[in-house]
């Protein structure tokens, strides 16, 4: 099957997929447009994403966490995979379940900018399997992009928001990517909702999207639990909404120096 569906104002082909349980449709990317393919496709890549026949698994020559890329066959979908058990490595808390509680979390507060993510065994081991963005470039700091305003803003600054809340102490050139399209697309959160209770070595914000904020405000224990079960322990949770509560004194601080409509992106 091959249609062409609008998303976003983008043209993203459509193909399908076989999996254990028949065939699904699937976005594949074309070379020098959006990637970001998988808004709408959520349910249906995850389903891939656990149960497609796995082919080739090569090393990706990138990232602390050596991460692997595997293909799934019949298919044009790639996914990084991510067998890293809960733990302290090198000074840092990891683990596979943190990546699969940031697509969680990204899905319950609308963003789209972190992509599929599933738990799944390959080769005896359980880790995360990755949504690979595929025709993306990486960052760079000499000459760092910059995107048409103000949407460029606005999506930094989203992502500034997203780490304060999660604990993102690994935010770095290597973890940021973007398309020809300028969509910024967030991986790599293996170190974050940790139990950390203050906003310290985090880039801190200069603006606030107001409905991202909102969203954030409207949190409980109660919708984390459900949102994202036992992906993230309960102390970790509460050290989340601790971390949003400190970000709510920091904005009124820059609302009292700035005014609110020099803060807040509408």
């Amino acid at each position: 099957m091959r249609r062409a569906l609008a998303i976003l104002g983008v043209c993203v082909l459509l193909l399908s997929a076989t999996t254990l349980s028949g065939q699904v449709a699937i976005p594949a990317a074309e070379p020098g447009k959006c990637s970001l393919t998988w808004t709408g496709f959520e349910d249906q890549i995850e389903h891939l994403l656990l149960e497609g026949k796995v082919g080739k698994v090569e090393d990706v020559p990138i990232g602390v966490t050596k991460p692997q890329r595997a293909t799934i066959e019949g298919s044009p979908i790639r996914f990084a995979w991510k067998p890293l058990r809960p733990g302290y490595s090198k000074g840092f808390m990891e683990s596979y379940k943190a990546e699969i509680a940031a697509y969680k979390l990204d899905r319950m507060l609308d963003m789209h900018m972190v992509p599929p993510i599933v738990e799944r065994k390959l080769d005896g081991r359980t880790g995360a399997a990755i949504f690979w963005v595929e025709n993306v470039k990486g960052w760079s700091v000499e000459k760092p992009p910059q995107g048409p305003e103000p949407q460029w803003s606005v999506q930094l600054t989203r992502m500034k928001m997203f780490d304060l809340l999660i604990a993102n102490i690994d935010r770095n050139q290597g973890n940021l990517i973007y398309d020809s399209d300028w969509h910024l697309i967030l991986i790599d959160h293996s170190r974050a909702f940790i139990d950390k209770k203050d906003l310290k070595n985090i880039a801190p914000l200069g603006r606030v999207d107001r409905k991202l904020w909102e969203k954030m405000q409207a949190l409980t224990i109660e919708e984390l639990d459900r949102g994202l079960g036992d992906w993230v322990g309960s102390k970790e949770k509460k050290a989340l909404l601790t971390r949003r509560d400190l970000m709510a004194k920091n904005i009124q601080e820059l609302i009292a120096k700035r005014g609110e409509k020099f803060v807040f992106y509408d």
